[in-house]
Formats: structure tokens, C-alpha cells, sequence
């Protein structure tokens, strides 16, 4: 997927696009969220036209009331135009309140639509991707349409028939006058477009630099601890103050770039109003012109001069919209996983095997993770994989839960391929207890039925209590209820590990894949946790990733790794008994050469 356009103007900001018949087009498309409130999309294009002609006629109607030639005539004049500045501001307000209520609920839908489409994206997807950029889609990208939608397209148009009626108008009063106050407007427009470009210029950097500083500002919170491990405090707010003069010499630019084009704006539409006044009234001495026709004129020349000045932002906004399609549409058109809702019928047995699996990564097809790697794990049995980081064991339990697909060789479950199976069928029987459990920002009940959407509190509780979970849990106040807070940082890792758990046996899964579940815990909540992992790996096949003795030599099968290849396979004391084997060594280095001597000891004993 193309990565962000270097001319965006922030990282999160929707880059601006050429505005082509194209690009409209592609912008347009989007726009089919919109068609379940059609109807009141054309009452507020109804309601839009029709207020910007009746806003069309307060000049002509004010240049007639000056004209009047009685009181009574005057009147009728001033009553007419305050009943139609009633009517426009009643259309006003439905087409605003209608636009609105449209462009809500069909970029709501929208959103709707994105976020399920994300949600089914292949793992190798998000493996290339920035979650904060994707989160900027979904936002900033999203709200930029929806402006467009909302404020820019009705603006445009509005403007548009504004200035369009304005021309025809100024016309029907003065053909001489309107040629005077169209010989006007070339200067003041490429005055305009050399200012705007350099005001662009001057804004792309503000945002450069900005986006620089809060690259600082994200690198300082994300590394925090090594910032203060390393008293490397006033490093930072140096190296953030150093980026905010930066921005702050760009802002002064763009600020300077930006009045410069305000007054030059100003000083033409005047100049050109001056203009128009100054042959308008030789006209009235020559009698070519009536007072009124001069006012009503002047206001129609006022009217397009507010057009054009502000057809440069809208412009601008369109090109961010027509950009913030693009890159929506890029989303929308990758190819999600073949994910079916299926409800499991069928329970797995339980049988896997890899028969001469090779696998690389997308991102690195070159790099071999694993090769001609093949192996077997009967029902109900409890296989370790061990190894040297990099030698395929996350790799094995990735392609197990079909997050990605082998390019050689096969994977079979109850001796059928697991391409065969649907990735809800085949994932609904498999549960993952990973080394860093993430819990949702909900409570701990919402947290454990994640494995069962849908589960009664008493299941929850069951799951809980099988878990070791149940007694830290009933100590806080608000027992289940509790909330975990962002990331579970309200609990501990132990406790995090068995609510992960809980979850794993509410699913009540066939096979399930230990990730190093008790990495990084101190002894008694080692304890805890491993009386859990029993309970849930009762009955089940379990794939267990670890370095722990304690973890590994209770396993039906260790499967020793290197390069993606199996060096060794069978139980600890089997590949114990291999006097220069690779698992001895790897339990010698991390025991200690005592441990060897013990083993031996033990053996003799026996």
C-alpha cells in the first residue's frame, strides 16, 4: 500500500490533489453513503439554490427602492426584501440543519464500513503499516470529508451561483459597467494565485516543523523511562524548544505571507469597487444611469469580489477532500482476509502436524524464517518449541492461526489442510495467552467474556475461578465491574496473565498456543499462573513457547529450533540422553554447568 505523500502537509493532514474531472470524480464516489438520505440531500440542494437566488435579487430590489418615486412605491420595495431575507434565512437554516444531518449519518456509515473493513485485513496488512497513520484515516481523513461535505461543496456551489448571477445581473443593468469591472479582476486574480502559492510554500513548512516537534514530543513519551534512567530530561526540553523556534520562525513567515495576501485582496476588490463607482457616476452625469442601478451594481461587484476571495479556501479544502478520498479509497479497495461467520459445529480433534512448511515474511521474502520445517503434535499432547531467538517459534504459532500463509509445504489439522477450513472455523477452536496480554479499557467481566461475547456471569465466574483469578478479583471493590484502564495498567502482570487465561477457558478452546505466558513474573505469581496454564491445558493441544525448564520439561514433545529447521525432537529425558545435542547445551547454559551433574545424579537414583 503507498505510504504517505510527501506533500501532505502533516502527518495526519489529508494531502492536497490536483482537482481534476478524475479526481472529482473518485471524490464523488464516496458519496454513495449519502444514498439512503437522498431525499433529504435533494430538499437541501433545493433549499441552497433557491436561498442564493433570492439573495441574488436584494440588489436589484435595493437599486429599485432608491429608484422609487413615492413613499408608497418604497415601501413595497423594503417590505418585499425584508419578507425575502425572511424566506432566505428560513431556507438558510433547513438547507444548513439538512446538510448537516446528511453529512453525519452518511460519513457515520462510512466510518461504519472503513472500521469493518480494517477489522478484516490480513495480518500482513498491519505488519506494513503505522497504527497512528491508520488511526489518522480513520479520523483525520474521515472529518475532512465530512467538512467538505458539510461546509466546502454547499459554500462552493453557493458561491458559485452567487457569482454566476451576479455576472448576469450586473449585466442586464450595464453592459459598459460590467466591462469596466471585468477589465478589473485579471490583475487582482494573478496577484492573487503568485501570493497564494508563496502563502502555500510558507504553510507546508509551519507543518513540517510542526510535525517535527511532535515527533520529539511522541519519541520523549514513548522512550520515557530511558529518559529518566539516563537524567535526560533537559536533553529533551532543549531538543523541543529548539524545535518549537523552528515552528515559531515559520509561523512568523506564514503569518507576514498571509497578511500580505489579505491586504493585496483588500486593496484590489476596493480599488476595483473605486473603479466601478468612479465610471459609474460619470454614467449618472450623462444620464446613461440611475442611482439606483449604480447601488445595485456596486453590490453585485462586492458580491463577486467576496466569491472570488473566498474560492481560494475553498478550493484548497477541496483538494485536501479529493486527497483524503484518495487515500480512503486506497483502504478501501486492499483485499480483506475470506472471513465467514460460522458457528462451530464440529469440535477438532486436536491432531496437527507441518509437513516441510517454508515460510518469509512479506516484508522480507528474501530472509527464509522457515524451511522445509516439518513436525507432528497428536491429540490432547503438549508440544515446546524452543530455540535461539529468531529460529521460527512466533512464526509457527502465527501461521497455526493462519495470520499468514506458507508459500511451501502444509499445515494440517485432523489430517485435513488448513487452507480447507474457514478462518473463523479454524480460529474459533484455537486461543492465544501471549507474553503481553492486552486488556481492553472495559471492566474485568468484559475482559474474560472477550473468549465468549456473550457469556453469562456465571460463566465469567467459572472461568475466573479455574483461572486463580477469581479471589484478586473479588478484593476490589467493584469486583467484576472493575475497570482495567488503558492497556490493564491497573493490574498486575499476574493478574493480567490470568484474566488472559480466563478468556482462553471461557473459549474452551481445541487447541491452544502458550507465548511465553509466564515470562517476566516473579515466583508467586509464577505459581499462580502456572496452576492456571494446568487447568487450561487440560485435555487440549497446547503449543508452548518458552524458556523456562520448569515449562518446557513437562511437555509430551520438545521441539528443538534453529533457522527455522528442527534439530532435535522427543521428551526432555530423550533429548537429555544425546551426549552433544543442542537442547543439553541450551539447559546447560541456562542452568549451569551444575545442573548437568544433577541431571546425571538424578538418573542414577532412578
Amino acid at each position: 500500500m503507498p505510504r504517505k505523500s510527501a506533500d501532505s502537509d502533516s502527518p495526519s493532514a489529508p494531502p492536497k490533489v490536483k482537482v481534476t474531472r478524475e479526481t472529482l470524480g473518485q471524490m464523488f464516489g464516496l458519496y454513495i453513503y449519502l444514498r439512503p438520505y437522498r431525499g433529504k440531500l435533494f430538499v437541501g440542494l433545493f433549499m441552497l439554490v433557491a436561498s442564493s437566488i433570492l439573495g441574488l435579487l436584494f440588489p436589484f430590489l435595493a437599486g429599485h427602492l432608491i429608484n422609487s418615486p413615492t413613499h408608497e412605491e418604497a415601501f413595497r420595495y423594503a417590505l418585499l426584501m425584508v419578507s425575502i431575507l425572511l424566506a432566505q434565512a428560513v431556507m438558510s437554516f433547513f438547507q444548513s440543519l439538512l446538510f448537516n444531518t446528511v453529512g453525519e449519518f452518511g460519513l457515520s456509515d462510512l466510518r461504519k464500513g472503513l472500521f469493518s473493513h480494517l477489522t478484516e485485513m490480513p495480518m500482513t496488512f498491519f505488519s506494513q503499516q503505522q497504527v497512528g497513520e491508520l488511526t489518522s484515516r480513520m479520523f483525520a481523513d474521515l472529518t475532512q470529508l465530512q467538512d467538505a461535505f458539510v461546509m466546502a461543496i454547499p459554500q462552493f456551489l453557493r458561491q458559485s451561483i452567487i457569482m454566476i448571477g451576479s455576472m448576469g445581473m450586473m449585466v442586464f443593468i450595464s453592459p459598459r459597467l460590467t466591462g469596466v469591472m471585468l477589465a478589473c479582476f485579471p490583475p487582482t486574480i494573478v496577484g492573487a494565485i503568485l501570493i497564494g502559492r508563496m502563502v502555500g510554500k510558507r504553510s507546508r513548512a509551519t507543518q513540517d516543523d510542526l510535525a517535527q516537534s511532535a515527533n520529539v514530543v511522541a519519541e520523549a513519551f514513548q522512550g520515557i523511562a530511558n529518559v529518566k534512567a539516563f537524567c535526560n530530561e533537559p536533553f529533551e526540553q532543549n531538543r523541543y524548544q529548539a524545535r518549537l523556534v523552528r515552528f515559531l520562525n515559520s509561523v512568523r513567515h506564514g503569518a507576514k505571507a498571509r497578511a500580505m495576501l489579505v491586504a493585496f485582496i483588500i486593496f484590489a476588490i476596493f480599488t476595483a469597487i473605486t473603479i466601478v463607482l468612479w465610471y459609474g457616476t460619470s454614467l449618472l452625469l450623462d444620464d446613461s444611469l440611475k442611482k439606483g442601478d449604480l447601488f445595485g451594481f456596486t453590490i453585485y461587484t462586492i458580491f463577486i469580489g467576496g466569491s472570488i476571495g473566498s474560492f481560494a479556501d475553498l478550493y484548497s479544502n477541496l483538494q485536501r477532500s479529493i486527497g483524503a478520498t484518495q487515500r480512503v479509497r486506497e483502504l478501501l479497495q486492499e483485499p480483506s482476509e475470506p472471513l465467514e461467520i460460522v458457528t462451530r459445529t464440529t469440535r477438532f480433534r486436536g491432531d496437527v502436524s507441518f509437513d516441510r512448511v517454508g515460510f518469509a515474511y512479506p516484508s522480507r521474502p528474501e530472509v527464509a524464517v522457515l524451511k522445509q520445517l516439518s513436525f507432528s503434535v497428536p491429540e490432547g499432547k503438549v508440544v515446546a518449541l524452543v530455540g535461539p531467538s529468531g529460529s521460527g517459534k512466533s512464526t509457527i504459532a502465527s501461521l497455526l492461526l493462519r495470520f499468514y500463509e506458507p508459500q511451501q509445504g502444509r499445515i494440517l489439522l485432523d489430517s485435513r489442510p488448513a487452507a480447507e477450513y474457514g478462518l473463523h472455523e479454524l480460529r474459533g477452536q484455537m486461543a492465544l495467552v501471549p507474553q503481553e496480554v492486552l486488556l481492553f479499557g472495559g471492566s474485568i467481566a468484559e475482559n474474560i467474556a472477550y473468549g465468549k461475547p456473550g457469556a453469562s456471569q456465571a460463566e465469567i465466574e467459572t472461568a475466573a475461578r479455574r483461572a486463580n483469578a477469581h479471589d484478586f478479583i473479588a478484593q476490589f471493590p467493584e469486583g467484576y465491574r472493575t475497570l482495567v484502564g488503558e492497556r490493564g495498567i491497573k493490574v498486575s502482570g499476574g493478574q493480567r496473565q490470568r484474566i488472559a487465561i480466563a478468556r482462553a477457558l471461557l473459549k474452551d478452546p481445541s487447541i491452544l498456543i502458550l507465548d511465553e505466558a509466564t515470562s517476566a513474573l516473579d515466583a508467586e505469581s509464577e505459581r499462580l499462573v502456572q496452576q492456571a496454564l494446568e487447568e487450561l491445558m487440560r485435555g487440549r493441544t497446547c503449543f508452548v513457547i518458552a524458556h523456562r525448564l520448569s515449562t518446557i520439561r513437562s511437555a509430551d514433545t520438545i521441539v528443538m529450533l534453529r533457522d527455522g529447521t528442527v534439530l532435535e525432537n522427543g521428551s526432555h529425558d530423550d533429548l537429555m540422553a544425546i551426549p552433544d545435542g543442542a537442547y543439553r547445551r541450551m539447559v546447560g547454559l541456562q542452568h549451569g554447568a551444575n545442573l548437568l551433574t544433577e541431571e546425571a545424579e538424578v538418573a542414577a537414583v532412578k
